[in-house]
């Protein structure tokens, strides 16, 4: 081994070392962040936006797509294990390799209404949904793709279990497309339909368990080119996909129907995949936080290759403890002890400093190794401690004596970790891999999200090399006449839903919600057939429909055509426009009743100008005895506040104002 740098021995605080590095990577919360400092580290992302079509059966399957059920509802249970196997090439996939050690024990919960032999690999699929293939070839279309001659299907490895073949069946339907955003475009690589995972319902020491009643469901995966510089340009990337998917009225909504893998790299770093982000809110932090992660362990690379200079013949040490030997006085060790768990000391060369080092807020790299300690190992957490947590959880003076037990130098670090005695041989591999990875800075990963901003490791990213011929499907042709057909009663194209919003003066605060709700079509009807004015339209749907959504439970009958009968009842009529106001959360919760019995039930009556206006001079006079200000302002809008109620409805609140002010 070539001559390393002298150790040091200096008094050592973690939590100093947490903000000192924190510190020398010019880390930045994304509050303060501007895009010099995105320019600075070299971000970089990209998306693959995952969407669920709404139709009535699976992909290859003829069971009924959209039915749920609770994690203990199922009707049988089916095990299964992963086993690695030898690829043509004679080599083996590193993701596979990953599972294997796990050793896992996949169960799957399968209720009879959703699943079938084809879900559980016993039969060979049925022809492709056809209501499926049109829906997301329409939205190919609409993402300006170069639609495919023919079909091919192809096999894609999922190797974590959440499919019980082993691989997803999956298929291109259209390549080289764009996104319009604000500032600029962004490519699309391709556009793929495919048959969606389970849904996991735990992952708790070596069994995982999924279940299959999302299994099979049509999905369109949306591929764009890694050209978002910024976080807030990536979540605009993500919000226009969603937009212009739900503008067709073909996909499902609600929790999981829409998720993105967010694809995120930084200067000198490579590839790492955030997975599952099922809220865009979410995509720029999350972003951010993976950005400057990696810009830190390209910190945590430089550090240790300045140290070690012969990194090949780096390795760790190891000594497995006595429980009664040390007074460890920590809780999930003494819980260890009882579980008659093995633990086990670790020596890691030169990684003082290493293991406090800031990653995300925090967290440090100690976090790397306890996360794929739980995933690879699967030692559930706490699975270790170690030398430099930020808040003691053992005493010191037992890692001064597990320094002398190991030999260790002033300049190492210690790590105590414990579990079953049969994953003990896969955690020092997993400890020392990890380890080993830092002095080649960011390894290639998927991560799981948080809603805090903050991942952790999920699994190794699969090869390039996943996908293969499905022998048991057939192509598809696609005939120019048929792609025509489907092509002609395409959406209209969201930069220009954007720009007919702005045109109309609606407020942009309610863009995003009236995108999302796919609401422009009956805004634009109303404006169009009923001649109300856009800005009044767009702020009722934006403003007061999305406040009653988030105060009160739909009844399952409304639809949002019934809006456009309420205008149209106003307007026949003659009524004012504000009685819509009063009368749509009513008519949320009972889209059945009448919208006379709805004006009914708000005590609502019909009153002429005069009637309205009559008690304006007596209550103008009344006030002068109470008022205090001798501005008429105030006289105004004390008459309008007894005036209002009866006013709403029959006529306008300026109509009404007014005429007080010209009394006065």
């Amino acid at each position: 081994m070539k001559k390393n740098k002298p150790r040091t021995s200096k008094k050592f605080n973690p939590l100093n070392n947490y903000n000192k590095t924190k510190k020398e990577i010019n880390f930045v919360s994304i509050k303060d962040a501007s895009d010099k400092d995105y320019k600075r580290i070299g971000f970089k992302s990209g998306l693959e936006v995952h969407q669920q079509l709404k139709t009535k059966e699976k992909l290859f399957c003829h069971c009924p797509a959209g039915l749920y059920n609770d994690d203990d509802d199922f009707d049988a249970e089916i095990i299964r294990h992963m086993r690695p196997a030898l690829s043509e090439l004679g080599g083996y996939d590193g993701t596979a390799l990953m599972e294997f050690k796990t050793h896992k024990n996949i169960f799957y919960h399968i209720k009879n209404e959703t699943a079938c032999t084809y879900e559980v690999d016993d039969t060979p699929p049925f022809l492709i949904n056809k209501e499926a293939l049109e829906y997301a070839l329409i939205i190919s279309q609409l993402s300006k793709l170069s639609i495919v001659g023919e079909v091919h299907i192809t096999r894609k490895q999922y190797l974590d279990g959440s499919i019980p073949t082993g691989f997803q069946r999956t298929a291109i339907l259209g390549v080289d497309g764009e996104l319009q955003l604000k500032n600029k475009k962004i490519g699309l690589i391709q556009l793929s339909i495919e048959e969606d995972a389970c849904r996991e319902v735990s992952d708790i020491g070596h069994n995982r368990i999924y279940k299959t009643d999302r299994l099979g469901m049509p999905l369109i995966e949306t591929v764009t080119q890694p050209e978002c510089l910024t976080p807030y340009e990536l979540m605009e990337a993500a919000d226009y996909i969603r937009f212009l998917n739900r503008s067709t009225g073909k996909v499902r909504t609600g929790i999981g129907a829409a998720r993105e893998d967010v694809n995120v790299s930084c200067e000198g770093g490579t590839r790492v995949e955030i997975k599952g982000v099922s809220h865009n809110k979410w995509i720029p932090r999350l972003s951010h936080n993976e950005a400057f992660r990696q810009w830190a362990l390209l910190h945590v690379r430089d550090i240790l290759n300045t140290k070690v200079k012969d990194k090949k013949s780096w390795k760790i040490s190891s000594t497995k403890l006595n429980f009664h030997a040390y007074n460890f006085d920590y809780e999930p060790i003494n819980h260890a002890k009882k579980n008659k768990y093995k633990i086990y000391a670790v020596n890691l060369p030169y990684f003082k400093g290493i293991l406090s080092h800031f990653t995300q807020h925090g967290k440090i790299f100690a976090n790397e190794i306890t996360d794929r300690l739980k995933v690879i190992a699967c030692l559930d957490k706490p699975n270790m401690t170690h030398s430099e947590e930020l808040n003691t959880v053992i005493d010191e003076n037992i890692f001064e004596q597990i320094k002398k037990l190991l030999d260790a130098k002033d300049d190492d670090a210690q790590i105590i970790f414990w579990g079953p005695e049969n994953d003990i041989p896969t955690a020092l591999e997993t400890i020392e891999e990890r380890c080993m990875m830092a002095f080649e800075g960011i390894p290639s990963e998927t991560r799981k999200s948080f809603p805090n901003g903050t991942t952790i490791f999920e699994r190794v990213l699969p090869g390039a090399d996943r996908m293969y011929p499905d022998t048991d499907s057939a192509p598809i042709p696609l005939e120019d006449e048929y792609i025509d057909k489907i092509g002609k009663n395409l959406p209209i194209d969201i930069f220009i839903r954007f720009k007919q919003l702005n045109d109309w003066e609606i407020p942009e605060d309610t863009h995003k919600y009236i995108l999302k709700k796919n609401l422009c079509p009956i805004i634009e009807k109303i404006i169009n057939n009923l001649k109300i004015k856009p800005k009044f339209v767009g702020t009722f749907f934006g403003h007061t429909l999305k406040h009653v959504e988030g105060q009160i439970q739909a009844h399952p009958d409304f639809t949002y055509d019934k809006i456009y009968d309420l205008f149209e009842f106003i307007e026949k009529n003659k009524l004012d426009l504000l009685i819509s106001k009063k009368m749509i959360p009513v008519i949320y919760q009972y889209p059945n009743m009448d919208f006379e019995s709805v004006l009914t039930n708000l005590h609502f009556k019909r009153r002429t100008k005069e009637e309205i206006f009559a008690p304006a001079d007596y209550l103008i006079e009344k006030f002068k005895e109470i008022k205090i200000s001798k501005n008429n302002d105030v006289t105004a809008n004390w008459v309008m506040g007894q005036l209002h109620h009866q006013a709403i409805g029959n006529i306008s609140l300026r109509e009404l104002k007014n005429n007080i002010e010209k009394k006065l």
